[in-house]
């Protein structure tokens, strides 16, 4: 996973416990759990995975609120 995608929700530099949030079953997971590929992750915190799909969607926005101003930065030129 990237840094920057991982602001306050990444991975904890000890790599101690670790959570991820399942999107095949809609839940909050250990580390043994269903394939990566069906999850997101991981997070340092039970709660922090819980948040996982508030957390993209809050991240989604700034990126899209982020897009339209670059876009409108392009219109002035």
């Amino acid at each position: 996973m990237y840094p920057e995608a991982n602001q306050g929700h990444g991975v904890t530099a000890d790599m101690g416990e670790r959570w991820w949030y399942c999107l095949k079953h809609m839940r909050v997971e250990p580390d043994e759990g269903c394939p990566n590929k069906h999850r997101m992750g991981p997070y340092p915190s039970r709660e922090a995975a819980a948040a996982a799909l508030q957390t993209a969607d809050e991240r989604n926005e700034a990126w899209r609120k982020a897009d339209r101003e670059w876009d409108e930065d392009d219109e002035d030129d």
